[in-house]
């Protein structure tokens, strides 16, 4: 295992609350973070740096003194199109974020930058050319975004993808892609990744940022709902095929985007974007095929303590299976 020292005696299972576009905010992340799960949010979720500051207060002083509680992360676009990098990035220095999450661009001057006041940097990776580009930038996490993940998802199997980062990067490896129980976590763990990076299953909690008609289209979900398309936001990414239907869009005949606009992302007025680039991350929903197993929205709290519940009990059963199974005189011979 190659978990950050300063995650040590901090979790209560191996898992990160992922930084989800619209959805993570100041709550979830606090909450998550005194449960024992490292919470994150988009710095994007902020409409303005001024605003995305504030958040950072909030979120440093609620977790202030709190020996005990999870570390925090924020999640920056690098990308050429994000006109907000270098004064998010300046804030987050400021306040020393002690989790920084790339996403689209791995930079060795953002990596040192973040380095010089102690903070750590896990980088999105959907393919082994990414992660070697990410590995040889400093950074000190790969997360590895398998196939059927929410958001921005690649197409490889977890079994690959976290077998083959293994060969060459020695840091911590997150796996992302259809985590929603304690089990999950644990399979993570036992397939060779450090720490498993959740997504969906924390959309579905009371302290999640959507509205209810999204988490119950959720609860209502099957891996079959869910439709891996670069037609909305320009990179493929997996979306509730019933959220584009309701958004007036057939998903058979989905027009091309041919730009990627992160800058757009910055605001939701519908005269300056148009009705369809509204709807790219308003009313067109996200998710992973993990939604199958997802049927409520209770609290953080309660959220983490069932999936510690599943986890430690997938361990021990694990445990009983390895002692069954091996110590048979059929074994033995």
């Amino acid at each position: 295992m190659s978990r950050p020292e300063s995650f040590r005696g901090r979790l209560r299972i191996p898992a990160v609350a992922a930084p989800m576009f619209l959805a993570s905010g100041p709550e979830l992340v606090i909450n998550c973070c005194k449960s024992g799960v490292v919470g994150s949010f988009p710095a994007l979720n902020q409409r303005s740096s001024e605003g995305f500051e504030q958040w950072l207060i909030q979120i440093s002083e609620a977790l202030a003194g709190d020996e005990n509680a999870a570390p925090w992360g924020v999640n920056l676009i690098v990308h050429k199109s994000n006109p907000r990098l270098q004064a998010d990035l300046a804030l987050c220095i400021k306040y020393e974020v002690p989790l920084i999450i790339t996403s689209l661009g791995a930079v060795k001057d953002l990596v040192d930058a973040i380095h010089g006041y102690g903070g750590l940097v896990f980088h999105d990776i959907i393919n082994l050319r990414h992660a070697r580009k990410a590995a040889s930038a400093g950074v000190d996490g790969l997360i590895g975004v398998a196939a059927g993940a929410g958001g921005h998802a690649g197409t490889l199997s977890p079994f690959a993808l976290v077998a083959e980062l293994r060969q060459f990067f020695e840091g911590t490896i997150l796996l992302s892609g259809c985590l929603s129980s304690g089990r999950d976590i644990a399979a993570a763990e036992l397939m060779g990744a450090d720490l498993a990076y959740m997504g969906t299953r924390f959309i579905n909690t009371a302290e999640c940022l959507v509205s209810p008609q999204y988490k119950q289209m959720i609860a209502d979900a099957a891996a079959a709902d869910v439709m891996y398309t670069p037609h909305i936001s320009g990179v493929h990414a997996n979306f509730l095929r019933q959220s584009i239907i309701n958004a007036g869009m057939d998903p058979e005949a989905l027009e091309p985007v041919t730009e990627i606009d992160f800058g757009q992302e910055l605001t939701v007025d519908a005269d300056q974007q148009g009705e369809k680039k509204k709807g790219a991350w308003t009313d067109i929903w996200s998710a992973g095929q993990g939604v199958g197993s997802i049927d409520d929205y209770p609290p953080v709290a309660e959220l983490i303590s069932r999936l510690s519940a599943e986890y430690h009990s997938a361990i021990a059963e694990q445990q009983r299976n390895a002692e069954l199974w091996f110590t048979t005189k059929e074994y033995k011979s």
